[in-house]
């Protein structure tokens, strides 16, 4: 009777691991049990809905930053399977890949059914069945002195036994639960990559506004970002918040989410932001400071930081006093936004938390407790900024996962 893997959760991580495992175990059968109608619904959503497969980024020291949890644990299996495996991967499969300008990869088609169709089919070649609509209730472990035992699956009515177990459930409550109760540690969850909301009066009627480049930091705080910024109908988003908010995940969830945020909307120097407006001063010295946009911001940005400095519509440049210039100066470098709450977009939700790593074999992503199970993806506690950092993540622990011996 040939050995059997069942895998729980057809998602990125579970197709890579059935895939790879087919390849690397012919002799196998192997199982995708996912509890939607569907399968591979975070990568059609993903970016957009064209999918954002990866990130050019080369060098496994350099990728590891990526990851405000779990980077120190991927550096082994990132010089195993890393960001150009992925892209090696998909191009053989027929998949044109493309690398924008900031560093994202995308499928040439902007279509994320492309990565769909291209997983959907790699399994289907390698005899993987998948079934859907398959919602597990029970997981049996096989007894600890036998190391080749069977792990049983409860599904509803449905029953199904295997040698090798693989959860690839992300942040599923009622699995995590089992993973408790298998004696595994599970770090709370909390979220992470979500927006910044804001009621202050200086960015009404502002959404929509982006800034090419911005600093952000949490007053009291080291969490500190850079990059894009969105204002946003609730506050504030884009690259630069996004990363702020993967980073301080655990800092802010006590917080309710209720702190100061700073912005430096130039991305300069206070002392150089000054003397720019000292020589705009002489230099526009007959024009008023809302009669245009200056230091390459938006028209609407720009007349809203200097009406928060103090300074009337109207007012010339040659009127404008040292304590009105130091007030501008501290809205354009060190703008002070009370934060009230956050927003997250409900479909590419991500949470920080999972099984502590502890207990996993990164050489394998093994469990050290369980021989026989493996566990992938963001059922683990590792999360990365946005960028196709939480796909390599996947993509990598599926490629090993899948790559391991039965245990």
């Amino acid at each position: 009777m040939p050995k059997r893997t069942l895998i729980v959760g057809g998602g990125a991580a579970g197709f890579f691991t059935a895939i790879r495992r087919a390849e690397c175990f012919p002799e196998e059968e192997i199982t995708i049990l996912e509890r939607g109608k569907a399968v591979l619904e975070k990568v059609r959503i993903s970016g957009g809905g064209r999918c954002n497969v990866t990130h050019a980024c080369w060098e496994p020291k350099e990728l590891v930053k990526f990851y405000p949890r779990g980077g120190k644990e991927l550096l082994g299996p990132f010089h195993k399977f890393a960001c150009g495996d992925t892209m090696g991967w998909f191009g053989d499969q027929g998949v044109e890949l493309k690398i924008e300008d900031d560093g994202r990869v995308f499928p040439v088609s902007d279509n994320s059914q492309t990565i769909i169709d291209c997983l959907w089919q790699a399994a289907k070649r390698r005899g993987v069945r998948v079934l859907t609509r398959t919602r597990v209730s029970k997981i049996i472990a096989p007894p600890q002195a036998t190391p080749d035992g069977v792990w049983t699956i409860l599904a509803g009515e449905e029953r199904f036994e295997a040698e090798t177990l693989v959860l690839t459930t992300g942040s599923n409550p009622a699995v995590w639960k089992m993973l408790e109760g298998l004696g595994h540690r599970l770090v709370p969850p909390v979220p992470s990559l979500f927006a910044f909301d804001t009621k202050d009066t200086r960015l009404r009627n502002l959404s929509g506004i982006s800034l090419p480049w911005s600093q952000v930091h949490i007053e009291g705080q080291k969490l500190r970002a850079e990059g894009p910024l969105l204002i946003t109908h609730r506050g504030m988003s884009g690259p630069a918040i996004l990363r702020l908010s993967a980073w301080g995940a655990r800092e802010l969830a006590p917080k309710k989410y209720h702190f100061t945020l700073v912005v430096n909307w130039l991305a300069m120097r206070p002392q150089d932001v000054a003397e720019k407006l000292q020589e705009l001063r002489k230099t526009e010295a007959k024009r008023q400071l809302s009669a245009r946009a200056y230091l390459d911001l938006p028209l609407r940005l720009w007349k809203s930081l200097v009406a928060a400095a103090g300074i009337p519509d109207a007012q010339q440049w040659s009127q404008l006093s040292n304590a009105q210039r130091d007030a501008l100066t501290e809205q354009l470098t060190a703008a002070r936004f009370s934060i009230t709450g956050k927003s997250t977009n409900k479909e590419e939700f991500v949470t920080a938390g999972g099984v502590d790593l502890r207990e996993i074999d990164f050489r394998s992503f093994r469990s050290k407790i369980h021989p026989s199970l493996l566990l992938a993806g963001e059922v683990l506690d590792i999360d990365a900024i946005t960028g196709g950092f939480n796909f390599q993540a996947a993509w990598t622990g599926g490629y090993l996962a899948g790559s391991s011996e039965s245990g």
